[in-house]
């Protein structure tokens, strides 16, 4: 290995024998073997496998949905954002899923192991829904008594589209226009009426 061992360059390793080995083979033992270093150099930075899973975990989350954040806090009209936000998300974890199989199998595994990171993540996508409904309502957009619960309610209702337990219809033909039909249905009990 060139340079100093950072955390980033372990977790790099640690998906590069995940991508090999599997989750339920790759070891603290392997990534420190891929780096030249010992097992302990790894600990130093991640005090166990648990922890090393977890960051690399959130990492990987972290990546799939880049941009959603900043899409949420865009200023375009928030039926527009909305759309755009959940094709997004849909869009980044089918390219995930049918670009890369394997790793998207590991990293489903992980997310179950992870429970604590996956449920922080999932609190900061309904977040970033909620802000979109909160701008909609605020702009006469939207009709909503409680944006959170609204958020919650459009999360779960386009499930099917982003929950890694579904990624077997990604690559299913009319998995566009379900996603378009759900959506609008989801957007017009949203609308504000009148």
């Amino acid at each position: 290995m060139d340079g100093p061992l950072t955390a980033e360059t372990i977790l790099g390793a640690t998906e590069d024998v995940l991508r090999r080995y599997g989750p339920a083979k790759a070891t603290v033992v392997d990534v420190a073997r891929v780096l030249g270093v010992s097992h302990g150099s790894v600990y130093r930075h991640f005090p166990t496998k648990t922890a090393l899973r977890e960051a690399v975990t959130e990492r990987w989350l972290e990546r799939a949905h880049a941009g959603l954040a900043e899409l949420a806090a865009s200023d375009v009209p928030a039926p527009e954002r909305l759309r755009r936000w959940l094709r997004q998300l849909h869009e980044s974890k089918r390219r995930k899923a049918l670009d890369d199989p394997e790793l998207f199998a590991t990293y489903s595994v992980l997310t179950k192991e992870s429970s604590a990171v996956v449920a922080a993540h999932l609190d900061d996508l309904v977040n970033q829904i909620t802000r979109i409904i909160a701008d909609g309502v605020a702009a006469g957009e939207f009709s909503a008594a409680d944006p959170e619960v609204s958020a919650r309610a459009v999360f779960a209702a386009m499930m099917r589209f982003h929950d890694p337990a579904n990624a077997s219809y990604w690559s299913d033909p009319g998995i566009d226009a379900s996603f378009d039909a759900v959506c609008s249905l989801v957007l017009s009990g949203l609308e504000r009426r009148g």
